[in-house]
């Protein structure tokens, strides 16, 4: 089973599905998806485009440099069937799903630890410049002066309540 790359998204096309387009020039243009194929005739550049890979990667939000997409690459070209090498072929793609799987889990988390950091260094810009709002516990305690009065308001029930019990 041949697995092909859209050439808009470079997501994985499937046999029987997507759209293939050819060029005067004889080049291939596959698609996934009819979204792909319109973006294509419309000129669109897919490094601009956030939702594809291309944007993904040249903004640093997918790894870019991974051994693992080089035997992705190795594993498309044809070869003659071997029953050993088959075999050794899929543990291999075992193995490598898990490395993959585990790398891209250390991108992720090391992208995120920027993010908490960013938010960290505002949350204590922030309470620096209004620590005059932040009253703690213990001071409430000592001095209740520093919250709010209690007060008790008096319900007076209105002319039309009154009239309608006077009539029951």
């Amino acid at each position: 089973m041949r697995l092909e790359k859209c050439w808009f998204c470079s997501s994985t096309i499937y046999p029987g599905h997507g759209i293939q387009f050819v060029r005067n020039d004889a080049t291939i243009f596959r698609f996934c998806r009819s979204k792909c194929h319109k973006n294509f005739k419309m000129k669109r550049n897919p490094r601009k485009v956030k939702w594809t890979k291309a944007y993904r990667r040249l903004h640093g939000k997918d790894m870019t440099q991974d051994s693992t997409f080089e035997f992705e690459r190795k594993r498309n070209r044809p070869e003659r069937y071997d029953r050993n090498l088959t075999e050794e072929t899929l543990k291999a793609i075992k193995k490598i799903d898990k490395v993959r799987a585990n790398r891209e889990s250390r991108h992720i988390a090391r992208r995120h630890q920027g993010k908490k950091a960013k938010e960290l260094g505002e949350a204590q810009k922030e309470l620096d410049q209004s620590i005059s709002l932040v009253k703690a516990p213990s001071a409430l305690k000592e001095d209740p002066s520093l919250t709010l009065p209690k007060i008790k308001v008096k319900v007076v029930p209105s002319q039309a309540e009154q009239n309608q019990r006077m009539e029951e």
